[in-house]
């Protein structure tokens, strides 16, 4: 995965390798630092089993410890997907405000 694959695009669920373009002073992420994200939003519409399609305001990315599943943080901003609960992101979905 780190380095790289041919796929061009990634959707709700799907875990990508990403630069860390901005970070505030004294935190824990670093400006530069290579990390793996899942992607909670897009604003790419996405079809559901059920016919109905989910689309948000923006995209975003929750990022990941590097030897697990699980997010580097301890909040999240705004909803996320209910398509994480099926790739089993579990304590991302128990940390989200809403679940859409």
């Amino acid at each position: 995965m780190l380095g790289g694959s041919s796929r061009r695009y990634a959707g709700v669920g799907d875990v990508v390798v990403g630069a860390v373009k901005d970070a505030l002073p004294g935190g824990a992420v670093k400006k530069g630092e290579v990390v793996k994200a899942v992607v909670v939003r897009t604003v790419k519409e996405r079809r559901r089993s059920d016919g109905s399609y989910i689309r948000f305001d923006d995209n975003a990315v929750v990022l990941l410890t590097p030897d697990s599943r699980n997010p580097r943080g301890t909040r999240i901003f705004g909803p996320v997907a209910r398509e994480l609960r099926e790739k089993r992101f579990m304590k991302i979905i128990s940390l989200a405000p809403e679940v859409l």
